[in-house]
């Protein structure tokens, strides 16, 4: 009974070993993905997990808190991405966690570029004017006017001043439906997000500080 005994704490304490490892591959695995994206080239990040979830909606949780916070350096406003796109933006810090509201949340707006001529838009968990209120688990798309985009276009961040609450470039999902309203220029439609809230685990926070120098000056040679 003795040696079943040990036998079996041997196994759960290697069972234990052998999850912490597959942990720390996927970990390593999601930030040298992270670290590769051309659109976060020279950014500074911090890598952080999801520890806690909060309230849920039509698209997924709506804020998660993350295991980093102002003593690494994380600031309200910072955006929040995973090796797939944009995750949402921290809202609140404390020394060691942060939350961040998610995309897919009714109080976030994301302004994007479409497709490969990068038509304006902006996308939101709430109808756009004019269209029917998006599917579960799907997004709202809606685009200038005159604009154009066709299922399967990919959408990105357009970017913010300084780079908060978003910085450009990060992939936000795929166009799934176009829908051009009687009497209405502008075109609207659902996006499949790039991003799945229900699974999010490694995230980076975009932690570089806003351009601080000038824009250069080029001189017109028409």
């Amino acid at each position: 009974e003795d040696e079943v005994a040990t036998a079996r704490a041997q196994q759960a304490e290697l069972t234990a070993l052998l999850a912490d490892a597959r942990g720390r591959a996927t970990a390593a695995g999601a930030a040298y993905r992270l670290a590769s994206d051309p659109a976060l080239s020279g950014a500074s990040l911090v890598t952080a997990r999801v520890v806690a979830v909060g309230g849920s909606g039509p698209s997924g949780p709506e804020r998660v808190t993350i295991d980093a916070g102002s003593r690494d350096g994380i600031e309200i406003d910072h955006t929040v991405v995973s090796a797939d796109g944009l995750v949402g933006r921290v809202v609140a810090v404390a020394p060691w966690t942060s939350d961040v509201l998610v995309v897919g949340a009714p109080d976030l707006v994301v302004g994007v570029r479409v497709g490969p001529d990068g038509v304006l838009g902006e996308v939101s968990a709430t109808a756009a004017r004019g269209a029917p209120a998006p599917a579960p688990g799907r997004l709202s798309l809606g685009l200038v006017e005159r604009g154009e985009a066709a299922p399967g276009d990919e959408v990105w961040t357009l970017g913010s001043v300084g780079g908060r609450p978003f910085v450009p470039g990060i992939r936000v999902g795929t166009v799934e439906t176009v829908r051009t309203g009687v009497g209405r220029l502008a075109p609207t439609g659902t996006l499949v997000p790039a991003v799945e809230p229900t699974t999010l685990d490694v995230v980076a926070v975009v932690v570089s500080p806003p351009r601080s120098t000038p824009r250069p000056v080029a001189t017109g040679t028409g």
